[in-house]
């Protein structure tokens, strides 16, 4: 039976040293794109496989990260575990999966490890945490936070910019000639979740168009579920003074009101348009298919890997990262596309 093949092996074939093929097994950056290719090729060769085990033993780690987010069944959350998995395997870890119902003392727990040492850091979208929950945080623990909840530099985080994202959907309402534009799931006081940035981004496009404020088209809802999408769309379309956009502050909620405006006979993008957030699989198959404010999934699940492995490797390292990952709006037919 012919002998594993080591880092020695590769590093000959490849006409480097073993440090450099270390360094492009781990995925560190500085290493050139012609030596990263060389390395692969003879990776690939000589059928070299990283002894997960054997490195997990030295470094005294068990190999697993844990994703703890709010809600599996919100497509958005389950779409980015399966990106965050992914990644992971392809760097050697394996994923634990917590879902938190976005409950304080579930994200508190996961914030601190489950006080076990099963894991070896926590990549963690919070709704309910506290800013003095995550100042005060056990440091020895390696976290990545992601969503709207940065720790204001005590903490790595990555997220998109809400506030322009949510600017940049409703000037594309703005372009079309829509001027009564609600905001569904939007909130005008409280912390400063999902809910209160997007809705700032929606004031400052209407600011920008010289077209006035109307805070009885900020339409609050229980949760981001289709049932609160539908009913918000209900209400609306009850009242005398109906808006003729609807900005849905993720796609589940966009969903619903879709089915809402079918229900009561209003044509999409005829009498109204809607855009939601979040670019879910789903959207693609709407009738009408949903345009959408596409955050980069595999961008925010590639970057908190890395952070967290790299904070992993180097828990006194000073720098904190806040990491703005990259959006698109994808023009579907619910506003003409």
């Amino acid at each position: 039976m012919a002998a594993r093949p080591r880092i020695k092996d590769v590093a000959e074939y490849a006409g480097v040293s073993p440090k450099t093929v270390s360094n492009v097994i781990n995925n560190f950056e500085h290493v050139s794109e012609r030596t990263r290719a060389a390395v692969q090729e003879a990776i690939d060769a000589l059928g070299y496989r990283v002894n997960i085990a054997g490195r997990q033993l030295r470094q005294g780690r068990t190999g697993v990260i844990t994703l703890a987010v709010p809600e599996l069944d919100v497509a958005y959350f389950s779409e980015l575990a399966k990106h965050v998995m992914a990644e992971a395997d392809r760097r050697g870890r394996t994923v634990l999966l917590h879902q938190t119902g976005a409950a304080r003392e579930r994200e508190l727990a996961a914030l601190h490890g489950f006080d076990a040492q099963f894991s070896d850091g926590v990549i963690l979208s919070p709704l309910s945490l506290l800013p003095r929950d995550l100042v005060t945080r056990d440091r020895r623990l390696p976290v990545v936070l992601l969503g709207e909840r940065s720790a204001k530099g005590s903490t790595d985080h990555v997220g998109i910019d809400n506030v322009v994202a949510a600017r940049e959907a409703t000037e594309h309402l703005l372009a079309r000639g829509r001027r009564r534009i609600a905001v569904v799931g939007g909130a005008l006081r409280g912390p400063q979740g999902t809910d209160r940035l997007r809705t700032d981004g929606y004031r400052e496009a209407l600011t920008a168009a010289g077209l006035p404020f109307d805070a009885d088209l900020v339409v609050p809802v229980e949760a981001f579920h289709w049932q609160d999408g539908l009913r918000a769309a209900g209400a609306l379309m009850a009242r005398e003074h109906r808006p003729d956009a609807l900005l849905c502050l993720n796609d589940h909620l966009a969903l619903g009101a879709l089915r809402a405006l079918h229900e009561q006979g209003r044509s999409v993008p005829g009498d109204l348009e809607v855009i939601g957030f979040d670019d879910i699989e789903a959207s693609r198959f709407s009738v009408p298919s949903l345009t959408t404010v596409a955050p980069d999934k595999e961008e925010i699940a590639r970057v908190a890997v890395s952070l967290l492995l790299e904070r992993i490797d180097d828990p006194d390292a000073a720098a904190v990262h806040d990491h703005v990952a990259g959006h698109r709006i994808i023009v579907r037919e619910s506003t003409g596309g």
